[in-house]
């Protein structure tokens, strides 16, 4: 009972976002609307797919032992992996999408569009569901019923095999090596410009006559490079530790055995990175004002009839 009391905050954040967004009164344009809500509904997803449909068949496994007669598990891996690329390139694009709407104003009308916005995702979705097809040629269809990077069973042709291990890396390196450096470096060419941009605007005040102390335009920059940090801090974190488990695993696999790793990382990596499928639409929504109001509307709305009740 455990478990499933731990997949409520999960289920909770990411519905709650779909909904509230869904309903277009946060103040949102169209377009950021539309790349948080398809945020939420791959991180929706993924919760689906690995804390549901993989995890809990390992901590039961007496309960959930016909699995192994069934040969799906290759396409669950494909699906698994698909829908969190998904997930984490759906945030890269958002982040590109603010920094050209932020950087480039004269892109921004051209670009930041409900239009792009769905080409953009629809794009992401083909691309990473034909990447991960290779997981159902490396995998093989039964499950392992082991908490391991690899949760299907694999022969040791491929297990064993420099040319899969270099198939692997390079999963490894797009998701999410690849995404660290993205991130990183668009958020700090967006936190450049607004430094930039708020000294030029720092000296035009100070030669302004009657100009106020308190600026709210520098204000609400501020806070864009506080949300910018935190993202990309958290991003990193976690999924950090996972992916240095999963590179010392294979690493281990060839014969490489300068490093012993204790398995209860693999353990925290797990939980760190399912842990980010609620974290980082949680963090861009809620520091949105209007949709900490609409938050709010709805729990009232939801937890009226329970007061009411007692």
């Amino acid at each position: 009972m455990y478990i499933f009391f731990c997949l409520y905050p999960f289920f909770t954040v990411n519905l709650l976002t779909i909904w509230i967004l869904s309903r277009g009164k946060c103040g949102l344009s169209k377009c950021v609307t539309r790349y948080l809500v398809a945020m939420s509904a791959a991180d929706l997803l993924v919760i689906i797919l690995d804390l549901i449909l993989r995890h809990i068949p390992i901590v039961y496994k007496e309960q959930f032992q016909f699995l192994q007669s069934i040969p799906v598990c290759n396409i669950h891996a494909v699906l698994l992996y698909a829908a969190t690329d998904c997930s984490v390139w759906f945030t890269v694009t958002f982040t590109f999408d603010r920094f050209v709407a932020i950087c480039y104003q004269k892109l921004k009308s051209k670009y930041c569009s409900e239009k792009t916005a769905a080409v953009v995702l629809v794009t992401v979705t083909m691309l990473s569901c034909l990447k991960n097809i290779t997981w159902y040629f490396m995998l093989t269809g039964q499950y392992w019923m082991w908490n391991e990077p690899w949760f299907c069973s694999v022969t040791a042709n491929v297990r064993y095999s420099v040319v899969w291990a270099t198939v692997e890396f390079l999963h490894q390196i797009l998701t999410p090596i690849l995404l660290f450096v993205v991130i990183l470096l668009l958020n700090a060419l967006t936190v450049r410009h607004i430094l930039l941009s708020s000294r030029g605007r720092k000296r035009f005040r100070a030669h302004s006559n009657g100009a106020s102390r308190r600026d709210p335009e520098m204000e609400s920059r501020r806070k864009s490079i506080i949300l910018l940090l935190v993202i990309s801090a958290n991003f990193i974190l976690l999924w950090a530790v996972l992916m240095v488990y999963s590179i010392w695993v294979r690493l281990y696999d060839l014969g490489d055995r300068s490093v012993y790793l204790h398995a209860y990382l693999n353990e925290v990596g797990f939980m760190l990175q399912l842990l980010s499928c609620c974290t980082n639409t949680a963090i861009y929504a809620v520091t949105q004002t209007q949709f900490r109001e609409q938050l709010k509307t709805v729990l009232k709305y939801l937890f009226t009839p329970v007061v009411k009740f007692t």
